[in-house]
């Protein structure tokens, strides 16, 4: 038996499966107190507050003396999400005003702060749901004397299946001996999702009814899931666990083969380098991205320091952050990229209204160009960092010569406050933008002349070329980066910046270029630089390495022909080396 999930963690494991049962906790949203025991439930929820805070603050001091960063960070977020007062005055307004008793008013809270969430566009934020649910189920477990499940100390090495496994479940969890999760709850962008890559942990999230299928099979059933496809093999016979085994084992053995291309330059068979960068969050990807020999940061997305919580990071902070991510890096180039929100995505204390179509909204330049007290600010904290190494600044959803004009006035605003105050700064600092609209890349020949550098967001300049929402399950089989319109808008986006010449250059820092089944072609575009997760690096320089810059060529003159998606992909197949198909995978 095979059930299908979201692929959120790569890797194929096999091994015993451990269902955690889920507690089920009583609707108490339609009970009601009295007027006299309105104080004492708000007492309740204060101290069920302070308990699960100091629970929230134990894991991450444990994550942080694991040196897990990420974990901790994640639980930084929700201790932010647990202290803010919406969250927190409502449940005392719905138990004073509703005379809600307090484990209702979370629940009631809770559920309507979720929704909130659950009706954005935005995939991460959508997610944060989940973030907020994990909070209330602690809250309502404390209020009710509920245990939390100890996942600190698993007794054998095993896959963990449950209904939801919550970021903190992740934090917290024994990483020796869990094999990998599948849970019915949870996408790519999850918190779940992230920790899981983070802790190379295989994951299959979104995976309808698997407690209920996974507990027929019985307690320690043998069961295989594979994190790269979202499958997850149940009732598996001896010849199929012998032949996942056999499979794992080849993937092992492919994984380990790429790790003495660490310290090789990305360079084809015929002499052609390539930047092969990565694609980071913050200065805890620094060791990632070394690990494998990234010989840079390709996209540094800087919204992530903006998130989760009540107000901006001022100039220090930032400067810190982005000073740590070029010393890190040693040299090697570190392309920031100006914060990348709004729109769909609810960070309060920027108070951006809502708005039917978000993606083609106010969001990313069109808001810092007209708040010099959020761009201004960034500008100076990256301009400061950049003396401490390479650093690069990139613009967002760029659209227009215009918007290059304005953003790169801001940086001359910038520098001319920092010289006034007396700081160190970048004075030559090379200024690049996203190629993710259509009409910037339609002009990326006039563009260029005042841009030292493109890179392509080919997630979405695939949804707004071929006019389709990436995030709608519904017309999803129209989303594909291998529509011939997309390589022709590369093209045309890759010429003019090797023409160019000097050190003027195009890259690549969306899905696509992670993806080995488009190396090649992308190669062959001409393209200067990918941009990858880190996870995914060495497969790129793998096949980089192995082929000559001629045959890319001629493969992607030949894909330029072809007129549908799949007529392109069933080629690119059909010509990648059989020693390289390995790698696909």
């Amino acid at each position: 038996m095979q059930l299908k999930g979201v692929a959120a963690a790569p890797g194929l494991v096999m091994g015993p499966c451990y269902v955690l049962e889920e507690v089920n906790h009583p609707d108490f949203t339609r009970h009601s107190i009295s007027e006299s025991f309105v104080d004492e439930e708000k007492g309740k929820v204060h101290i069920a507050l302070n308990i699960a805070s100091e629970q929230l603050t134990a894991i991450r001091d444990r994550a942080e003396a694991a040196g897990l960063e990420e974990q901790a960070a994640v639980m930084d977020a929700h201790l932010m999400m647990l202290g803010d007062p919406i969250l927190t005055e409502g449940f005392m307004s719905m138990i004073a005003s509703e005379k809600l008793p307090g484990v209702g008013a979370v629940q009631k809270g809770i559920a309507a702060q979720a929704d909130i969430f659950e009706a954005l566009e935005d995939a991460y934020f959508r997610e944060r749901a989940q973030d907020i649910r994990d909070i209330g189920r602690r809250l309502v477990n404390i209020l009710l004397g509920i245990q939390e499940a100890d996942l600190s100390a698993l007794p054998k090495q095993l896959i963990l299946i449950a209904r939801d496994i919550t970021p903190s479940m992740m934090a917290s969890v024994d990483t020796k001996n869990l094999l990998g999760i599948v849970a019915e709850i949870g996408g790519k962008t999850s918190h779940t999702a992230i920790l899981a890559n983070n802790m190379s942990i295989p994951a299959v999230l979104g995976c309808h009814d698997i407690v209920n299928v996974a507990r027929a099979q019985g307690v320690d059933a043998l069961i295989a899931i594979d994190g790269s496809t979202g499958t997850v093999h149940l009732g598996l016979t001896d010849e199929q666990a012998a032949t996942l085994k056999t499979e794992s084992e080849r993937r092992q053995a492919v994984k380990a083969s790429l790790s003495v291309l660490k310290d090789q330059a990305t360079m084809t068979k015929d002499g052609v380098h390539v930047q092969l960068a990565a694609n980071v969050m913050g200065p805890g990807d620094v060791e990632k991205v070394l690990a494998v020999g990234g010989e840079g940061v390709g996209l540094y997305r800087t919204e992530f320091l903006f998130m989760d919580r009540d107000k901006a990071p001022d100039e220090e902070e930032q400067y810190h952050a982005y000073k740590t991510m070029v010393e890190g890096l040693g040299g090697k180039p570190v392309i920031i990229r100006t914060m990348d929100i709004g729109g769909d995505k609810s960070v309060d204390y920027l108070n951006i209204e809502k708005e039917e179509n978000p993606f083609l909204g106010y969001r990313a330049l069109r808001i810092c160009l007209e708040r010099d007290d959020l761009f201004l600010t960034q500008l100076r904290a990256i301009l400061r960092a950049a003396v401490h190494g390479q650093a690069l600044v990139m613009f967002p959803m760029v659209c227009s010569l215009d918007e290059l004009r304005a953003a790169k006035a801001k940086v001359e605003q910038a520098k001319e406050q920092l010289k006034l105050r007396g700081e160190k700064y970048d004075e030559s600092i090379k200024v690049g933008i996203m190629i993710e609209i259509p009409s910037a890349a339609v002009i990326a020949d006039v563009l260029i002349k005042e841009a030292d550098f493109f890179s392509i967001g080919s997630n979405d300049l695939t949804q707004y070329t071929l006019a389709v929402d990436r995030m709608n399950e519904r017309i999803s089989y129209l989303y594909n980066s291998f529509h011939p319109a997309m390589l022709r808008l590369i093209k045309s986006v890759i010429d003019p910046a090797r023409q160019a010449g000097g050190q003027k250059f195009a890259g690549m820092c969306g899905e696509m270029a992670g993806d080995p089944r488009a190396t090649i072609v992308l190669l062959g575009l001409g393209l200067q630089e990918f941009s990858v997760g880190p996870a995914g690096l060495l497969r790129i320089r793998k096949i980089i390495n192995s082929v000559d810059f001629s045959f890319a060529q001629a493969v992607a003159a030949k894909a330029l022909t072809l007129g549908t998606a799949t007529e392109i992909e069933s080629y690119l197949a059909e010509i990648l080396p059989e020693d390289l198909r390995a790698y696909l995978v």
